[in-house]
């Protein structure tokens, strides 16, 4: 499904709303059912368009009734709630959507009826008693209505093709749908306190309400320096037409003669019938200013309090102390606002002069701003109940699009790095076609990063199939190294360990007493008797054959792994670690053996082993290196070996 059908459809369903206002405000119901279409579209599609829908149907339905605007939350707070209940399935049958029908009702109702009342309600206390005696009659209106809204919804919602709702969930998507196991990993994920998307939310949260608020704010500035600039244009309309009453060469005839003149009554009952043409003048008079008080000109009663006589002396008001030089030179003061017994007021005084310039006397005017405040208040209830559903509004349609376009994105990319396979070809081609399977086209860096994924990737698997040969390549030198190595420290004719082998050994036994190791050795040297008459004798054959079961014995007696073969007839085992303990030992049962296979007449001459034999054990304070011991070994074989030519001498 193309994005031009799904904008169809949520177009449908403002319309479906607006149908549903039209009806209800012509045949005079007192349901609305403007909310049928944003119930279903967000059971359908989720928040962000059921939110969009709620909003414009308040959008375009103000601009017939304008206070329908200030509703906007209501509808709004009617998608979240149809949407949030749509993912937990209640809209899959009729019985769990009926059970939305009264916590819905609830919940629009409380904040219809709060609304209103704060907008048409003078005070909180007056909000508060409207609120009570409103909520039954409200709720119920608002039960059959949102009963009827679920019901058409649902409907609909069954009559709408599953290809419809698929493709719902695809609507902003920069990506090809996920896979079951993906997106249930992406449904799961922990998100750190410090991840892109909790930075995300908070700045989208963040300048959401910085521009709510701004333009909340300027608002009510704009709005309120428009009304004082209309009050104090009124008021000062007001105070000319009574200057213009005055004149100024009599002022002083005015306060000498006072109500006795007929002029002066004539512009008292001028001045009354200015006062009670407007409800919020509370007081006109007429001062002459001077250093001991303010001398009465005009001074009108009013139901606060009776008026000053004509000539009389009273103090100058507190809210204009700090104009008294000014007042007294006859010098104009800016308008005064002041909140006090009297109420919240703009005074304005404005000098009269005569033809020489000189102020006569100052025209008062006390204007009450009771009302301007009112207005205030419900200007600001106005805007708050406005910016409320712009802030929710701006808020998910922003998430909306952070979500689809950059979290989504990364988190998938993330998911298949994270999991990606290096143990054999199968699993990187598998993963690696599961990463080029995204399709991420954001259109931006997001979607140069996938890119850059996906050459890195696509490197990293040649570079692994590469480095698979390379490895399979280097075992096989290794192991051609290895048995190279071996053929180097191994005896052709034994099978045992050389005279390179020894050598080795060696070098690594002098490293660990030059380095102050402990060093636990023994050396035995073993050398073969009557090789050249076995030789000379039998062949060099059967000489190989008595060299070969020398070799056997001593290999039986200490180990294949410590005995050496370092000359044609010479043998060394190097016995390290907890068997040098039982060196002597081991020497004992070699010469017993020998004693053994020499009395045995069956075999032959080849086969009976002899054999001299020394040993010689590492003493830390003599030995300066393994030469040492090998001497004291090589030594006491030589005596054993003269022993035994004299032996057989004998």
């Amino acid at each position: 499904m193309s994005a031009q059908k799904v904008f169809l459809i949520c177009f449908d369903a403002l319309l479906l709303n607006l149908i549903g206002s039209f009806i209800t405000h012509h045949f005079g119901m007192t349901i609305y059912l403007d909310t049928c279409g944003t119930i279903f579209i967000s059971a359908l599609g989720g928040y962000v368009p059921g939110i969009a829908v709620g909003f414009f149907t308040n959008v375009i339905t103000s601009v017939f009734e304008p206070q329908q605007m200030y509703f906007c939350t209501v509808n709004i707070l009617v998608a979240a709630y149809a949407a949030y209940f749509a993912r937990k399935g209640f809209f899959k049958s009729i019985g769990k959507v009926a059970m939305l029908m009264l916590p819905l009702a609830l919940m629009t109702s409380l904040s219809a009826l709060m609304i209103y009342n704060l907008l048409n309600s003078t005070n909180f206390f007056e909000t508060v008693t409207q609120f009570h005696l409103n909520f039954v009659t409200t709720f119920l209106g608002e039960f059959l209505d949102k009963g009827l809204s679920l019901t058409v919804a649902f409907v609909l919602l069954k009559s709408i093709p599953k290809s419809t709702v698929a493709a719902f969930k695809l609507v902003g998507k920069r990506q090809a749908p996920l896979t079951d196991e993906m997106q249930q990993a992406l449904d799961k994920r922990n998100y750190m306190s410090s991840s892109l998307r909790t930075k995300m939310l908070a700045i989208l949260m963040v300048s959401s309400l910085f521009v709510s608020f701004s333009l909340s704010f300027i608002s009510y500035l704009l709005f309120r320096d428009a009304a004082i600039s209309d009050r104090i244009k009124t008021v000062d309309s007001m105070v000319v037409v009574i200057l213009s009453e005055l004149k100024p060469d009599k002022i002083t005839e005015y306060i000498e003669r006072g109500r006795s003149s007929e002029e002066y009554r004539e512009i008292e009952e001028t001045l009354y019938t200015i006062m009670n043409s407007n409800s919020y003048i509370q007081c006109i008079y007429v001062y002459r200013i001077e250093k001991d008080g303010c001398h009465v000109v005009f001074d009108l009663d009013t139901a606060i309090e009776r008026a000053d006589s004509p000539g009389e002396i009273v103090p100058l008001d507190y809210t204009v102390e700090k104009y008294k030089d000014d007042l007294i030179a006859g010098r104009p003061i800016p308008p005064i606002f002041s909140d006090d017994e009297y109420g919240k007021l703009l005074t304005m005084y404005k000098p009269l002069y005569d033809n020489n310039g000189k102020c006569q006397c100052y025209a008062i005017v006390d204007f009450s701003l009771e009302v301007m405040a009112d207005s205030m208040r419900s200007f600001t209830i106005k805007l708050f109940a406005l910016f409320t559903g712009c802030f929710i509004f701006i808020f998910v349609v922003g998430l909306w699009f952070v979500e689809n376009n950059i979290i989504l994105p990364v988190n998938s990319m993330a998911y298949c790095a994270r999991n990606y396979a290096y143990d054999n070809p199968d699993a990187r081609r598998k993963h690696f076609d599961r990463i080029r399977n995204l399709k991420i086209s954001t259109g931006d860096e997001i979607e140069n990063l996938y890119s850059a994924l996906i050459r890195m990737t696509d490197n990293i698997s040649m570079y692994l199939e590469n480095l698979q040969i390379e490895k399979v390549r280097v075992e096989n030198m290794k192991l051609q190294v290895f048995a190279m190595d071996e053929l180097a420290h191994k005896d052709s004719l034994t099978g045992i360990k050389n005279k390179a082998a020894y050598n080795r050994e060696i070098v690594w036994l002098n490293d660990r007493i030059a380095s102050g190791d402990a060093a636990e050795f023994c050396i035995v040297m073993i050398d073969v008797n009557f090789l050249k008459r076995v030789n000379d004798t039998y062949g060099h054959e059967r000489g190989n054959e008595y060299l070969i079961n020398a070799c056997r014995l001593a290999c039986s007696v200490f180990g294949e792994e410590h005995v050496y073969r370092i000359g044609g007839d010479e043998f060394v085992v190097i016995v390290t670690g907890e068997k040098v303990s039982l060196c002597r030992y081991f020497v004992k049962q070699f010469r017993a053996e020998m004693t053994r296979k020499g009395a045995n007449d069956l075999l032959e001459p080849w086969e009976k082993v002899s054999a001299a034999v020394g040993v010689a054990f590492y003493e830390a304070d003599v030995d300066q290196s393994v030469e040492d011991v090998f001497k004291r070994a090589d030594k006491e074989m030589y005596d054993n070996k003269l022993a035994m030519k004299a032996q057989r001498t004998d």
